[in-house]
């Protein structure tokens, strides 16, 4: 049996330089699912076995023995930043899937080398990490399938599903961080542009996060590129803190830059904020 596996592997490998240039149509097509997690991204590729009416789980796909979690190459995961998987730290990178499937629980593994055909060159001292899921029944699915389900802004469900089978596990990213990471790197950059500055003080805003600071940076943006986004800005960061008052002028001055290069429903916008803000003063 090993001698065969041998041979398959090696008679792939031979016909490695071939394939590049003339690809060859598999019977289990490759898929890709991405989501967005914050400004991260996660990804899974892999390729879809079918049904075709064969006895999948302790058959086709044998208990108690690492599989791809697909066909052909080993399915990967990979992510752009620092993540949990399962609860558990995982860093950056591109990393193999796989999985030791049973009848009532399956152990899923982030083995550290990605690139791999199937599991025959699958070794466990390159695992990253292991983790337990338990399967449930659910719907007929033909085609072995991966999702990505939203469930919150920084967590993630990754589903599979195949034949009368499902599970999921989590994936969390701490937006924030990985956010104001990437943003203190672009504000230490010395060619940082008025943009950036700007990006940067309404992230703060929005968040209500290092308000101070945004006060901060968004004078350096308008002291290098007046603009309305800009004075828009500081006044609700002016109103935010309780300084309406001083934040009145600069809305104003926003609505006059804004003429001509804003469409029509921006200005109507500012216009009713000015006409709140003065009633608050006035009331």
């Amino acid at each position: 049996m090993r001698k065969a596996i041998f041979f398959a592997a090696s008679l792939f490998l031979g016909l490695a330089a071939t394939a590049q240039e003339l690809p060859i149509p598999r019977e289990s097509p490759g898929a890709t699912v991405r989501q967005s997690i914050g400004i991260s991204s996660l990804e899974i590729a892999y390729h879809r076995p079918a049904v075709k009416g064969r006895t999948v789980w302790g058959g086709l796909v044998p208990y108690g023995q690492v599989w791809r979690l697909g066909a052909n190459d080993a399915t990967t995961l990979e992510i752009s930043d620092p993540m949990k998987i399962a609860g558990r730290d995982v860093p950056a990178g591109k990393y193999g899937l796989f999985a030791i499937p049973g009848p009532e629980s399956w152990t899923l593994i982030l083995n550290k080398r990605a690139q791999q055909w199937g599991a025959y060159f699958y070794k466990t001292e390159e695992d990253f990490l292991r983790f337990e899921v338990k399967p449930e029944a659910g719907p007929f699915t033909e085609w072995m399938t991966f999702d990505i389900y939203p469930e919150d802004r920084d967590r993630v469900r990754i589903g599979f599903a195949w034949e009368k089978l499902r599970f999921s596990f989590p994936v969390e990213a701490d937006v924030d961080k990985i956010v104001w990471s990437r943003y203190d790197a672009a504000l230490a950059d010395p060619k940082a542009g008025w943009d950036t500055y700007l990006a940067v003080a309404q992230y703060a805003l929005q968040r209500e996060q290092r308000l101070d600071e945004a006060m901060v940076w968004i004078d350096k943006s308008i002291s290098l590129q007046e603009s309305f986004w800009n004075y828009e800005t500081k006044a609700r960061l002016l109103h935010k803190a309780g300084r309406t008052k001083e934040a009145l002028p600069l809305v104003e001055k926003a609505l006059t830059l804004s003429r001509g290069k804003a469409p029509k429903g921006y200005q109507d916008g500012l216009e009713q904020t000015i006409k709140e803000w003065r009633g608050g003063i006035d009331g």
